[in-house]
Protein backbone atom coordinates (compact mmCIF):
# COMPACT_ATOMS: atom_id res chain seq x y z
CA UNK A 1 0.00 0.00 0.00
CA UNK A 2 1.33 3.73 -1.03
CA UNK A 3 2.54 6.07 1.63
CA UNK A 4 -0.12 8.13 2.69
CA UNK A 5 2.43 11.06 1.38
CA UNK A 6 3.35 10.16 -1.55
CA UNK A 7 -0.48 9.76 -2.05
CA UNK A 8 -0.89 13.26 -1.24
CA UNK A 9 2.22 14.60 -3.40
CA UNK A 10 0.53 12.47 -6.62
CA UNK A 11 -2.53 14.50 -6.14
CA UNK A 12 -1.18 17.67 -5.83
CA UNK A 13 0.97 17.25 -8.87
CA UNK A 14 -1.83 15.70 -10.83
CA UNK A 15 -4.31 18.48 -10.10
CA UNK A 16 -1.46 21.03 -10.70
CA UNK A 17 -0.67 19.19 -14.61
CA UNK A 18 -4.71 19.17 -15.04
CA UNK A 19 -4.30 23.09 -14.51
CA UNK A 20 -0.95 23.30 -15.99
CA UNK A 21 -0.30 26.01 -12.24
CA UNK A 22 3.37 25.63 -11.55
CA UNK A 23 4.16 23.88 -8.11
CA UNK A 24 7.34 24.93 -6.16
CA UNK A 25 9.22 21.97 -4.88
CA UNK A 26 10.80 22.85 -1.73
CA UNK A 27 12.45 20.87 1.74
CA UNK A 28 13.77 22.30 4.20
CA UNK A 29 14.44 26.18 2.39
CA UNK A 30 17.87 25.88 2.62
CA UNK A 31 18.74 26.53 -1.07
CA UNK A 32 16.09 28.73 -1.71
CA UNK A 33 18.71 31.38 -2.89
CA UNK A 34 20.35 28.89 -5.31
CA UNK A 35 19.08 29.07 -9.05
CA UNK A 36 17.13 31.72 -11.38
CA UNK A 37 13.95 33.19 -9.38
CA UNK A 38 10.67 31.55 -8.78
CA UNK A 39 7.37 33.11 -8.15
CA UNK A 40 7.12 33.98 -4.54
CA UNK A 41 3.38 33.24 -4.77
CA UNK A 42 3.71 29.57 -6.36
CA UNK A 43 1.76 26.74 -4.29
CA UNK A 44 4.41 24.74 -2.37
CA UNK A 45 4.88 21.23 -2.47
CA UNK A 46 6.42 20.65 0.89
CA UNK A 47 9.01 17.19 0.68
CA UNK A 48 8.94 16.89 4.63
CA UNK A 49 6.08 15.00 5.62
CA UNK A 50 7.83 12.02 3.75
CA UNK A 51 10.95 11.12 5.64
CA UNK A 52 13.16 8.36 7.36
CA UNK A 53 16.00 6.30 6.86
CA UNK A 54 14.51 3.23 5.06
CA UNK A 55 17.21 1.01 4.99
CA UNK A 56 21.30 1.17 5.82
CA UNK A 57 23.58 -1.59 5.44
CA UNK A 58 27.17 -0.34 6.69
CA UNK A 59 28.77 -3.56 5.40
CA UNK A 60 27.76 -3.04 2.45
CA UNK A 61 28.12 1.15 2.29
CA UNK A 62 24.72 1.94 1.22
CA UNK A 63 21.80 4.20 2.77
CA UNK A 64 18.21 4.26 1.21
CA UNK A 65 16.68 7.63 2.79
CA UNK A 66 13.20 9.51 2.01
CA UNK A 67 13.68 13.16 0.26
CA UNK A 68 12.02 15.08 2.98
CA UNK A 69 14.61 12.99 5.73
CA UNK A 70 16.59 16.20 7.50
CA UNK A 71 20.12 15.68 5.97
CA UNK A 72 22.10 15.97 9.98
CA UNK A 73 19.82 13.20 10.87
CA UNK A 74 21.18 11.11 8.21
CA UNK A 75 24.76 12.05 8.91
CA UNK A 76 24.29 11.60 12.48
CA UNK A 77 23.26 7.69 12.23
CA UNK A 78 26.54 7.29 9.51
CA UNK A 79 28.41 8.83 12.27
CA UNK A 80 27.38 6.10 14.48
CA UNK A 81 28.63 3.46 12.15
CA UNK A 82 32.12 5.64 11.59
CA UNK A 83 30.77 6.41 7.97
CA UNK A 84 30.29 9.49 6.26
CA UNK A 85 29.43 11.40 2.76
CA UNK A 86 32.55 11.86 1.55
CA UNK A 87 31.33 14.79 -0.68
CA UNK A 88 30.53 16.80 2.27
CA UNK A 89 27.34 18.50 1.31
CA UNK A 90 26.63 21.67 2.85
CA UNK A 91 24.04 22.90 5.38
CA UNK A 92 23.24 26.29 4.69
CA UNK A 93 21.08 28.28 7.25
CA UNK A 94 19.47 30.57 4.55
CA UNK A 95 15.57 29.81 4.58
CA UNK A 96 15.35 30.55 8.41
CA UNK A 97 12.37 33.29 7.94
CA UNK A 98 10.77 32.90 4.29
CA UNK A 99 7.53 31.50 5.39
CA UNK A 100 6.57 34.73 6.76
CA UNK A 101 8.23 37.06 4.17
CA UNK A 102 6.40 38.54 1.46
CA UNK A 103 9.30 39.02 -0.49
CA UNK A 104 10.62 36.27 -3.06
CA UNK A 105 12.49 33.92 -1.22
CA UNK A 106 15.40 33.60 -3.38
CA UNK A 107 16.81 36.87 -1.91
CA UNK A 108 14.75 37.10 1.63
CA UNK A 109 17.42 37.66 4.55
CA UNK A 110 20.11 35.53 2.47
CA UNK A 111 22.90 38.03 3.97
CA UNK A 112 21.45 38.47 7.27
CA UNK A 113 21.16 34.46 8.29
CA UNK A 114 24.64 33.78 6.37
CA UNK A 115 26.15 36.20 8.64
CA UNK A 116 24.60 35.03 11.46
CA UNK A 117 24.61 31.22 10.65
CA UNK A 118 21.57 29.77 13.63
CA UNK A 119 22.96 26.69 14.57
CA UNK A 120 19.50 25.21 14.98
CA UNK A 121 18.83 26.08 11.23
CA UNK A 122 21.78 23.06 10.17
CA UNK A 123 18.59 20.47 10.70
CA UNK A 124 16.24 22.12 7.68
CA UNK A 125 18.25 20.58 4.80
CA UNK A 126 17.11 17.85 3.58
CA UNK A 127 18.51 14.81 1.89
CA UNK A 128 16.37 15.61 -1.30
CA UNK A 129 17.69 18.82 -1.54
CA UNK A 130 21.02 17.57 -1.09
CA UNK A 131 20.79 15.41 -4.21
CA UNK A 132 18.23 18.34 -6.28
CA UNK A 133 20.94 20.85 -5.22
CA UNK A 134 24.04 18.93 -6.46
CA UNK A 135 26.22 20.96 -4.46
CA UNK A 136 29.31 19.22 -2.79
CA UNK A 137 31.97 20.75 0.23
CA UNK A 138 35.95 21.16 0.03
CA UNK A 139 36.72 17.40 -0.88
CA UNK A 140 34.57 17.33 -3.94
CA UNK A 141 37.86 17.52 -6.21
CA UNK A 142 39.39 14.46 -4.47
CA UNK A 143 36.76 12.42 -4.02
CA UNK A 144 33.69 12.80 -6.32
CA UNK A 145 30.33 15.09 -5.95
CA UNK A 146 26.88 14.00 -5.59
CA UNK A 147 25.98 12.36 -8.64
CA UNK A 148 29.32 10.44 -7.92
CA UNK A 149 27.34 8.27 -4.95
CA UNK A 150 23.74 8.28 -6.02
CA UNK A 151 23.40 4.81 -6.68
CA UNK A 152 19.44 4.60 -7.13
CA UNK A 153 15.96 7.25 -6.84
CA UNK A 154 12.16 7.43 -6.99
CA UNK A 155 10.76 10.00 -8.67
CA UNK A 156 7.34 11.27 -8.88
CA UNK A 157 7.13 12.57 -12.75
CA UNK A 158 4.81 15.54 -14.36
CA UNK A 159 2.15 12.78 -15.06
CA UNK A 160 1.72 11.29 -11.65
CA UNK A 161 3.75 8.47 -12.06
CA UNK A 162 6.02 6.98 -9.54
CA UNK A 163 9.12 5.90 -11.16
CA UNK A 164 12.65 4.23 -10.09
CA UNK A 165 15.97 4.47 -11.05
CA UNK A 166 18.95 2.92 -10.31
CA UNK A 167 19.02 0.45 -7.22
CA UNK A 168 21.69 -0.04 -4.63
CA UNK A 169 24.83 -1.07 -5.89
CA UNK A 170 27.76 0.48 -8.11
CA UNK A 171 27.65 -1.29 -11.91
CA UNK A 172 27.43 -0.44 -15.52
CA UNK A 173 24.19 -0.12 -17.21
CA UNK A 174 23.32 0.47 -20.46
CA UNK A 175 21.26 3.60 -21.81
CA UNK A 176 21.39 6.59 -19.53
CA UNK A 177 21.62 7.00 -16.14
CA UNK A 178 18.38 9.07 -15.15
CA UNK A 179 19.01 8.87 -10.95
CA UNK A 180 22.47 10.83 -11.49
CA UNK A 181 20.91 13.45 -13.70
CA UNK A 182 18.47 14.15 -11.01
CA UNK A 183 21.87 15.55 -9.66
CA UNK A 184 21.91 19.29 -9.60
CA UNK A 185 18.19 18.84 -11.72
CA UNK A 186 17.18 21.87 -9.05
CA UNK A 187 13.78 19.72 -8.95
CA UNK A 188 12.94 21.05 -12.56
CA UNK A 189 12.30 16.93 -13.66
CA UNK A 190 10.17 16.10 -11.08
CA UNK A 191 9.79 15.53 -7.13
CA UNK A 192 12.54 13.18 -6.04
CA UNK A 193 11.06 10.74 -3.02
CA UNK A 194 13.46 8.33 -2.65
CA UNK A 195 17.36 8.24 -2.88
CA UNK A 196 19.83 5.27 -2.34
CA UNK A 197 23.54 6.96 -1.59
CA UNK A 198 27.38 5.15 -1.28
CA UNK A 199 28.65 6.35 1.21
CA UNK A 200 32.36 6.06 2.70
CA UNK A 201 34.12 5.02 6.21
CA UNK A 202 35.68 7.93 7.71
CA UNK A 203 39.48 8.37 7.66
CA UNK A 204 41.58 6.80 10.02
CA UNK A 205 43.65 9.83 10.22
CA UNK A 206 43.00 13.65 9.30
CA UNK A 207 45.88 16.71 9.15
CA UNK A 208 46.11 20.27 8.02
CA UNK A 209 49.09 22.16 6.72
CA UNK A 210 49.15 25.95 5.89
CA UNK A 211 51.91 27.15 3.49
CA UNK A 212 52.18 30.78 2.83
CA UNK A 213 52.29 31.52 -0.65
CA UNK A 214 50.74 33.32 -3.46
CA UNK A 215 47.72 32.25 -5.47
CA UNK A 216 49.97 30.96 -8.33
CA UNK A 217 52.30 28.90 -6.81
CA UNK A 218 49.18 27.58 -4.51
CA UNK A 219 47.09 26.84 -7.67
CA UNK A 220 50.88 25.23 -9.34
CA UNK A 221 51.75 22.94 -5.83
CA UNK A 222 47.75 21.89 -5.57
CA UNK A 223 48.04 20.37 -9.36
CA UNK A 224 51.49 18.61 -8.61
CA UNK A 225 51.14 17.83 -5.37
CA UNK A 226 47.42 16.03 -6.88
CA UNK A 227 49.92 13.63 -9.20
CA UNK A 228 51.90 12.13 -6.71
CA UNK A 229 51.13 9.67 -4.07
CA UNK A 230 49.92 11.84 -1.42
CA UNK A 231 46.71 11.58 0.49
CA UNK A 232 44.72 14.98 -0.54
CA UNK A 233 41.76 15.30 0.26
CA UNK A 234 41.01 18.95 0.34
CA UNK A 235 42.69 22.63 -0.27
CA UNK A 236 41.72 26.56 0.20
CA UNK A 237 43.71 29.21 -0.44
CA UNK A 238 42.75 32.52 0.66
CA UNK A 239 43.93 35.81 1.88
CA UNK A 240 44.30 35.65 5.89
CA UNK A 241 44.94 38.15 8.07
CA UNK A 242 46.79 40.04 4.90
CA UNK A 243 49.03 36.81 4.09
CA UNK A 244 48.40 35.13 1.12
CA UNK A 245 47.64 31.31 2.37
CA UNK A 246 47.17 27.56 1.49
CA UNK A 247 45.60 25.22 3.76
CA UNK A 248 45.59 21.46 2.55
CA UNK A 249 43.85 18.33 4.14
CA UNK A 250 44.92 15.52 4.26
CA UNK A 251 43.00 11.99 4.99
CA UNK A 252 44.14 8.27 4.76
CA UNK A 253 46.05 5.99 6.96
CA UNK A 254 47.77 6.90 9.66
CA UNK A 255 50.98 5.82 7.93
CA UNK A 256 50.14 8.13 4.95
CA UNK A 257 49.28 11.28 6.69
CA UNK A 258 52.89 10.87 8.67
CA UNK A 259 54.67 10.81 5.74
CA UNK A 260 52.98 13.42 3.57
CA UNK A 261 52.93 15.45 6.64
CA UNK A 262 56.71 15.42 6.96
CA UNK A 263 57.48 15.45 3.57
CA UNK A 264 55.39 19.12 2.57
CA UNK A 265 56.46 20.20 5.97
CA UNK A 266 60.35 19.61 4.63
CA UNK A 267 59.87 20.40 1.10
CA UNK A 268 57.68 22.97 1.03
CA UNK A 269 57.22 24.93 4.43
CA UNK A 270 54.17 23.12 5.63
CA UNK A 271 53.18 23.85 9.01
CA UNK A 272 50.47 21.02 10.84
CA UNK A 273 47.68 22.73 12.39
CA UNK A 274 45.75 19.98 13.74
CA UNK A 275 42.73 20.84 15.98
CA UNK A 276 39.25 20.77 16.54
CA UNK A 277 39.57 24.50 15.66
CA UNK A 278 41.01 23.12 12.29
CA UNK A 279 37.43 20.90 11.37
CA UNK A 280 35.56 23.40 12.54
CA UNK A 281 36.89 25.64 9.68
CA UNK A 282 36.86 22.83 7.15
CA UNK A 283 33.01 22.69 7.88
CA UNK A 284 32.49 26.18 8.16
CA UNK A 285 34.25 26.34 4.01
CA UNK A 286 31.56 23.89 3.13
CA UNK A 287 28.70 25.82 4.53
CA UNK A 288 30.14 29.34 3.49
CA UNK A 289 30.53 30.33 7.43
CA UNK A 290 34.29 31.15 6.99
CA UNK A 291 34.97 34.85 7.65
CA UNK A 292 35.69 35.37 3.96
CA UNK A 293 32.43 34.72 3.47
CA UNK A 294 30.60 36.18 6.30
CA UNK A 295 32.88 39.67 5.70
CA UNK A 296 31.47 39.82 1.90
CA UNK A 297 27.84 39.70 3.03
CA UNK A 298 27.98 41.43 5.78
CA UNK A 299 29.40 43.94 3.18
CA UNK A 300 26.02 43.43 1.05
CA UNK A 301 28.30 42.15 -1.86
CA UNK A 302 27.32 39.23 -4.76
CA UNK A 303 29.06 35.86 -4.24
CA UNK A 304 29.95 34.65 -7.58
CA UNK A 305 31.26 30.62 -8.15
CA UNK A 306 33.43 30.12 -10.65
CA UNK A 307 34.26 26.30 -12.36
CA UNK A 308 37.43 26.49 -14.18
CA UNK A 309 40.13 24.16 -14.74
CA UNK A 310 42.50 23.19 -12.04
CA UNK A 311 45.86 24.44 -13.53
CA UNK A 312 44.08 27.46 -14.35
CA UNK A 313 46.32 30.51 -13.46
CA UNK A 314 44.86 33.22 -11.62
CA UNK A 315 42.24 35.10 -13.35
CA UNK A 316 42.85 38.56 -11.57
CA UNK A 317 38.97 39.02 -11.14
CA UNK A 318 39.18 40.37 -7.38
CA UNK A 319 39.19 39.04 -4.10
CA UNK A 320 38.89 35.23 -4.31
CA UNK A 321 38.91 32.25 -2.67
CA UNK A 322 40.14 29.31 -4.09
CA UNK A 323 39.22 25.78 -3.26
CA UNK A 324 39.12 21.97 -5.31
CA UNK A 325 42.72 22.07 -5.85
CA UNK A 326 42.39 25.09 -7.95
CA UNK A 327 39.14 24.03 -9.64
CA UNK A 328 36.86 25.96 -7.98
CA UNK A 329 37.02 29.73 -7.24
CA UNK A 330 35.40 32.06 -5.22
CA UNK A 331 34.70 36.11 -5.88
CA UNK A 332 32.76 38.83 -4.03
CA UNK A 333 31.60 42.10 -6.05
CA UNK A 334 29.50 44.62 -5.54
CA UNK A 335 25.69 44.36 -5.81
CA UNK A 336 25.54 47.94 -7.26
CA UNK A 337 28.04 46.79 -9.78
CA UNK A 338 26.21 43.62 -11.19
CA UNK A 339 25.64 44.17 -14.70
CA UNK A 340 29.38 45.49 -15.44
CA UNK A 341 30.78 42.25 -13.39
CA UNK A 342 28.79 39.63 -14.97
CA UNK A 343 30.39 40.72 -18.18
CA UNK A 344 34.13 40.76 -17.09
CA UNK A 345 33.47 37.92 -14.95
CA UNK A 346 31.68 35.73 -17.38
CA UNK A 347 34.20 36.51 -20.27
CA UNK A 348 37.03 36.09 -18.04
CA UNK A 349 35.95 32.71 -17.59
CA UNK A 350 34.88 31.80 -20.86
CA UNK A 351 38.29 32.65 -22.21
CA UNK A 352 39.87 30.00 -19.35
CA UNK A 353 37.13 27.09 -20.54
CA UNK A 354 34.82 27.62 -17.29
CA UNK A 355 31.95 28.44 -16.11
CA UNK A 356 30.20 30.91 -13.57
CA UNK A 357 27.58 31.16 -11.54
CA UNK A 358 25.60 33.59 -9.54
CA UNK A 359 25.80 32.41 -6.30
CA UNK A 360 23.94 34.38 -4.51
CA UNK A 361 22.82 38.19 -4.77
CA UNK A 362 22.52 40.33 -2.12
CA UNK A 363 19.77 42.34 -3.36
CA UNK A 364 17.25 42.29 -6.33
CA UNK A 365 17.20 45.71 -7.79
CA UNK A 366 19.04 44.73 -10.80
CA UNK A 367 18.64 40.53 -10.59
CA UNK A 368 16.04 40.11 -13.48
CA UNK A 369 18.90 41.85 -16.19
CA UNK A 370 21.17 39.40 -14.97
CA UNK A 371 21.01 35.04 -15.57
CA UNK A 372 22.01 33.00 -12.57
CA UNK A 373 23.61 30.41 -14.92
CA UNK A 374 25.95 31.00 -17.93
CA UNK A 375 23.58 30.52 -21.25
CA UNK A 376 23.93 26.97 -22.41
CA UNK A 377 25.41 25.69 -25.74
CA UNK A 378 22.40 24.35 -27.97
CA UNK A 379 23.38 20.83 -27.69
CA UNK A 380 23.32 21.14 -23.94
CA UNK A 381 20.64 23.34 -23.82
CA UNK A 382 18.52 21.11 -26.24
CA UNK A 383 19.05 17.57 -24.18
CA UNK A 384 17.54 19.68 -21.12
CA UNK A 385 15.10 20.36 -22.95
CA UNK A 386 13.71 16.88 -24.28
CA UNK A 387 14.33 15.97 -20.90
CA UNK A 388 12.05 18.72 -19.33
CA UNK A 389 9.34 17.75 -21.69
CA UNK A 390 9.56 14.13 -20.84
CA UNK A 391 9.47 13.85 -17.28
CA UNK A 392 7.69 17.06 -17.29
CA UNK A 393 5.34 17.88 -20.17
CA UNK A 394 2.98 20.20 -18.87
CA UNK A 395 5.92 22.48 -16.87
CA UNK A 396 4.69 22.11 -13.20
CA UNK A 397 8.19 21.66 -11.19
CA UNK A 398 10.09 24.80 -10.52
CA UNK A 399 9.77 26.39 -14.12
CA UNK A 400 12.78 28.41 -15.11
CA UNK A 401 14.98 27.86 -12.27
CA UNK A 402 17.64 26.52 -14.31
CA UNK A 403 17.44 29.03 -16.67
CA UNK A 404 16.98 26.96 -19.62
CA UNK A 405 14.11 25.09 -18.51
Amino acid sequence: MMDSSLTAFIDQINAASAAKAPLRIRGGGTKDFYGEPLDATLPVLDTRSYSGIVSYEPSELVITVKAGTPLAEVEAALAEKNQCFAFEPPHFSVGERLESSSQPPHYVTVRAELVEAPAHALSQTTIGGMVAAGLAGPARACVGGVRDYVLGAHLINGRGELLEFGGQVMKNVAGYDVSRALAGSLGTLGLITQVSLKVLPLAHAEATLRFEMDEATAIRCCNEWAGQPLPLNASSWVIDEGKPSLYLRLRGAVAAVESACKRLASEAGGVRMDSTETQADWRAASNLQLPWFKDGLARGDDLWRISVPQTTAPLSLGNTMIDWLGGQRWLFTPSSERTQAAQRIRQAVQSAGGSTTLFIANYIDNITAISRFDAQKPPLNKIHRQLKAEFDPAGIFNPGRLGVI
